[in-house]
């Protein structure tokens, strides 16, 4: 009996001896070599569980006790608090976590070394601009900054905008309570859907807006297309939004209607051998400037209540600035030109761009084995840049989780890992989300006023960082 029990333990701990042990055999001893040879070491770290790798851990400190930091915390406690970067495996790929500010930059700013590419690349189109690389990524960021981010475009959108938000906010008053995460896309689509493809608010662009928020909850989730999970979901809400598009590009050249907006002038675009791009480039990217700009747009609007209601000094002194400037403008809506004169509100733009968390990681690719302060980074391995570390790490900002706008009268250090990211991958339409920001706090606080539902919801910080009610709020005119 006793022998039975032993030789039953024996084959426990073997088996969990080699499940433990499995990727670091199958994953790093066959790198020994080539970390010889380019003088570097792999970076510290645990491979995980086969298949699995570290993706239970992941998620529990990131959905389960929501704590996300301490996912990286866990791993400077145990294998040094300056290496800035640690092994894994996460989405279905061997990784690289860099979490310090220094490498993200470097890595951001070698695009020949490190490509971007997502490991959930087929939500957004193997076409969509942050698929593409080379010359052809680079004229159809230009259009989208064009038709996005320009002064001129701004200056346009600016103005659409202002009577969707302030009809909203009368519909909001009206109801009393809204969960405004959700009430904020519904806005945002309107517009959005109106300008990118001339999409009227109705049915059509209600099944549209449905559609992207399952395909969005898929851009950050684990790439297994297996029925049932939220990345198989995501696939399949593609499909239907490129139907919807399909289907207007198809209309739009029967009847030779042309509407002269961005779905348009993309049909338009040429690429770089004077061909038309195909209605694949044009959609993919038509859902990519749709997804990011409203998820973007809604994300940080909510945000944005929380944190004012959270500290209510900072919302007196946003309220101040802003009914001054309403009285000035005597009932016109606020243009491009007035923004830029709301110093305070441009603060809190970025305070709560910095607390939001709306870029939490970004993926990269290691084109070659490359040698990073000593540690090897090898070829084909993906770089997991976790951002949202940066801007909580107290090293880089003082008392990081205190809303305090003010802390934007001085410089910002070099070191700091700008919020729309870097070089040749920076955001095509960042000042476009600054801008829709900013008249968003303009309306809501010369008018409004809101208190929390549930002050102490807890959150849920994949794939983005969101109340578990939605943000529901009671809404009230002033």
């Amino acid at each position: 009996m006793l022998g039975t029990i032993l030789a039953a333990g024996l084959v426990i701990a073997v088996i969990g001896w080699s499940l433990w042990w499995w990727n670091e055999l199958w994953y790093v001893v066959p790198l020994k070599g080539r970390c010889s040879k380019l003088g570097a070491k792999l970076p510290p770290g645990h491979m995980g569980l086969p298949f699995l790798g570290e993706k239970l851990a992941f998620f529990w400190y990131f959905n389960i006790l929501r704590r996300p930091d301490e996912f990286i915390n866990a791993k400077r406690r145990k294998y040094g608090d300056n290496v800035g970067m640690y092994r894994s495996h996460l989405y279905e790929s061997p990784i690289i976590i860099a979490c310090s500010q220094s490498i993200i930059k470097r890595v951001a700013q070698s695009s020949e070394e490190f490509i971007l590419e997502w490991p959930t690349r087929e939500v957004l189109g193997p076409h969509s601009v942050s698929s593409l690389h080379g010359d052809h990524h680079k004229r159809i960021k230009s259009f989208i900054s064009n038709a996005l981010n320009s002064p001129e475009s701004i200056r346009r959108i600016v103005l659409l905008v202002q009577p969707h938000i302030a009809t909203a906010f009368q519909s909001w008053a009206q109801k009393g309570k809204v969960k405004t995460f959700y009430e904020m896309k519904k806005v945002a689509f309107v517009y959005l859907g109106k300008y990118i493809a001339s999409f009227e608010a109705g049915p059509e662009l209600d099944t549209l807006e449905e559609l992207i928020l399952g395909l969005s909850k898929g851009h950050r989730a684990h790439p297994r297309k297996i029925p049932g999970t939220t990345y198989y979901h995501a696939l399949q809400c593609r499909k239907r939004v490129v139907q919807i598009f399909l289907a207007e590009l198809e209309k739009r050249r029967r009847d030779g209607n042309n509407k002269n907006d961005i779905m348009d002038q993309l049909m338009q675009m040429k690429d770089g051998h004077g061909d038309y791009l195909s209605d694949e480039e044009v959609i993919d990217n038509l859902i990519t400037m749709i997804y990011f700009s409203a998820h973007s747009m809604a994300h940080l609007a909510a945000w944005s209540l929380y944190f004012l209601y959270k500290f209510p000094h900072t919302l007196q002194k946003l309220r101040d600035e802003n009914v001054k400037m309403s009285m000035e403008k005597r009932g016109e809506y606020i243009t491009r030109e007035d923004i830029s004169k709301l110093k305070y509100t441009n603060k809190v733009v970025d305070e709560t761009l910095r607390m939001s968390g709306i870029s939490g990681f970004f993926f990269r690719t290691a084109t070659d084995d490359i040698n990073l302060d000593g540690y090897m980074i090898p070829k084909g391995w993906k770089v997991l840049l976790l951002v949202r570390y940066i801007q909580t790490d107290p090293k880089n900002y003082e008392d990081p989780l205190f809303f305090n706008p003010d802390r934007w009268d001085t410089k910002s250090p070099s070191g700091r890992y700008p919020f729309f990211g870097c070089g040749l991958r920076s955001c095509p339409a960042n000042m476009l989300v600054r801008m829709h920001l900013a008249v968003f706090l303009h309306h809501i606080s010369v008018g409004y006023e809101w208190e929390l539902q549930n002050p102490n919801a807890g959150i849920t910080y994949l794939p983005q960082p969101k109340p578990d009610d939605g943000l529901e709020v009671s809404f009230t005119k002033l």
